[in-house]
Formats: C-alpha cells, structure tokens, sequence
C-alpha cells in the first residue's frame, strides 16, 4: 500500500511558471529573433532564408515539446555560415534565459534515435560547462544547398550560449540527410527530457553544489 508524505505539499502549476524567453541579436552580418515556450505543444514557425535549417528547427520544436518562434535576415549572399550560426547563437541564449537558474529540472537527457539506415546517439547536461563531443561522420559537402560543415557550427553556438555539455555520436549512417536528421531529433529528445520538471526536486537546484 502507497503512503504520502504529509510534510510534501502537492505541486500546482504555480510551482512552475510558464518558462518563456524572447531573444533579439543584431550584428553587421545578421538580424536574428528567437521567442521560445519551454513548456509547449511542439509548435514552430522558422524563417531563417536557409529553408533546410527551418526544416531541421521544426524538428527541434516537434521533438522536443517546445514552441519556438525563429526570425533570420542574414548576408545570404555571400553564403549561410554566418545566419546559421547566429540562429545557433540566439536559440542557445533563449534557452539559457528560460532555464534560469535551473532549478527543478532534470538537467541530463540521453536518447538514441533511428532514422532508416542512420542511428544517432546523444547526451546532453544543462551543466553550465559549455562543451561539445561531436562524433558525425556526413559523407556529403551538401544536403541540397546547405553545407553540411554547418550542422557542427550550429550545435557548437547552441552548446556555448546555453552552457551545456553535449555529446553526438553516429552509430550508423550513409545517407547525409539522414544523419542529420537523426541528430537534430535525438537532441530534441534528450533536451525533452533535460529539461522536464522533476516534482521530487521541487524547486531546488539539480547539483550537490547548490548552484549550476
């Protein structure tokens, strides 16, 4: 038979407020603005002028159970690494704001994904450590028009403006589009369950330390 503990008090949604960042960055190459729901239903709208980037950013929001709201205007004309990158950087902000202090969350995710032929493995740690193990082997230079060198320097500015520590690795794979497909929807889902509230932690902080 279950008992309760009398001394836990039940939690309530007041316990955990909607966490919700808005994130503007300007520089000479780019113009970029991410609105994200920690807290959502999956939804996204992406318009970064690098279609397959949006695509990879609906995955993120899909899998990951956040609402997220991307805006770019960047010098695509000489190429795509500098809006790429600046997405990477913003969205690494708006997590870091919406995070806060970290506190309650479960802070570690791992998942282990297939997509066809590709089977991509990640762990992530809302550590405050910012640190990226990347083990993609993507045959191709190009999936469509986007390089595919791009796909390391996205998670490398998510990785240093939200302080996590994140580690990628290919287990199987041929096919470019697959790989990174896999990739993104494997950190959707580990990042899902990092960031998901533990009930047991309260409102306490996710470190023997006290402080992430």
């Amino acid at each position: 038979m279950q008992t309760r503990d009398r001394n836990i008090s039940p939690i309530s949604d007041a316990d955990y407020p909607l966490r919700t960042a808005t994130v503007s960055r300007t520089t000479g190459e780019t113009d970029v603005q991410v609105s994200l729901t920690l807290d959502g239903t999956g939804r996204c709208s992406a318009d970064t002028g690098i279609p397959f980037l949006d695509h990879m950013l609906h995955q993120i929001a899909s899998h990951g159970l956040i609402d997220l709201d991307v805006r770019a205007k960047g010098d695509l004309e000489i190429d795509d690494h500098h809006t790429n990158e600046d997405v990477g950087i913003t969205l690494g902000m708006a997590l870091h704001q919406a995070l806060g202090d970290r506190k309650g969350i479960h802070r570690f995710g791992h998942f282990v994904a297939p997509l066809d032929e590709a089977l991509v493995q990640v762990a992530l740690d809302f550590s405050g450590r910012p640190h990226l193990s990347y083990g993609l082997t993507i045959p191709t230079q190009r999936v469509g028009t986007y390089d595919t060198q791009l796909v390391r320097e996205f998670f490398v500015a998510i990785v240093n403006h939200s302080q996590m520590t994140l580690h990628i690795r290919q287990l199987d794979g041929i096919n470019s589009h697959h790989i990174i497909e896999a990739t993104f929807k494997t950190f959707a889902r580990a990042m899902r369950m990092a960031i998901a509230v533990d009930p047991r932690r309260a409102q306490t902080i996710p470190s023997s330390k006290g402080v992430i």
